[in-house]
């Protein structure tokens, strides 16, 4: 549902020009909420300069648009942020978002391997000690950690110029961020994409392009693969980062860094595009400041 259709043209109401709120008679309805971007606070939104496309009002609606796609540990919706009266498309009034949503205890077991949080740690060892534990506290404390730790490396990433989407702002165990796509549509992962020989070389480039951004960072994605890779328009967009590693830090950095090298060349050698998985690794390792 589009909530433009579901409200009366003549609820909105004026600036107020001492608060710089927008105040709205319009009441949010079934499958709606109001935009939950000014209960967060600047450590939970993403970094600045912020797109011109991001809806900030203090008036506007979020709207479920349904489910993208569904995780064995996080659900992916689709949620448009608008201001009420905006035609679809207005920039700063209306925009569509990824909601990726941590699932609750009663849902996941939460099996993301300790291999990629050695060496992270929390601000709280009674925290630590519940997660290591896989309480039932523990459990909750975890998917709010994750959708944190992914908030946070997509951030950082996008000041470091990779290509990620932009995160849009965090809060419990919800990420919203840059849906890449168009219209609805979600882009198709690189595993689905059937590219010619040009075409392909050059997904491959700007794939190194991102690892080199990384690793110049001293991390490492840990987990990349055709199935967390986006295809948009001829550019590829990387997804899926809660688990991004310290390469130094973590015990098993060097073996992550390597797997995604691995990964990364033997889906590109079995379409035949010529690519060394060592070769590659070592140009990595080459950049990481120690």
């Amino acid at each position: 549902m589009n909530f433009l259709s579901s409200l009366d043209d003549s609820a909105g109401a004026p600036l107020d020009a001492a608060s710089g709120l927008f105040f709205s008679a319009a009441e949010p309805g079934d499958g709606q909420r109001w935009s939950t971007w000014p209960a967060t606070i600047p450590t939970e939104r993403g970094p600045e300069p912020r797109p011109d496309w991001l809806v900030t009002s203090a008036g506007a609606i979020d709207t479920e648009l349904g489910v993208v796609k569904s995780g064995k540990e996080a659900d992916l919706y689709l949620v448009e942020r608008a201001v009420p009266g905006a035609p679809p498309g207005t920039v700063g009034e209306h925009v569509v978002l990824a909601a990726k949503r941590y699932r609750g205890i009663e849902r996941s077991d939460f099996h993301r391997s300790s291999i990629y949080t050695d060496g992270r740690g929390t601000r709280r060892s009674r925290d630590q000690r519940a997660i290591d534990k896989r309480s039932t506290f523990g459990r909750e404390v975890a998917r709010v950690q994750w959708a944190s730790t992914e908030f946070q490396a997509l951030s950082e990433l996008t000041r470091l110029g990779a290509a990620v989407p932009y995160p849009v702002q965090v809060q419990d165990t919800e990420v919203l961020m840059e849906f890449i796509g168009d219209d609805r549509v979600a882009a198709p992962r690189l595993a689905q994409v059937r590219a010619e020989p040009a075409e392909l070389r050059e997904l491959f480039h700007q794939l190194v392009d991102f690892m080199h951004v990384l690793a110049g960072a001293g991390l490492a994605h840990g987990d990349l693969s055709p199935y967390n890779v986006l295809v948009h328009h001829g550019r590829v967009v990387v997804i899926d980062l809660p688990q991004v590693v310290d390469v130094i830090a973590n015990p098993a950095g060097m073996e992550l860094l390597h797997r995604d090298c691995v990964n990364l060349c033997e889906w590109f050698t079995r379409r035949r595009l010529e690519c060394d998985a060592e070769e590659l690794f070592g140009d990595l390792v080459g950049v990481l400041h120690w």
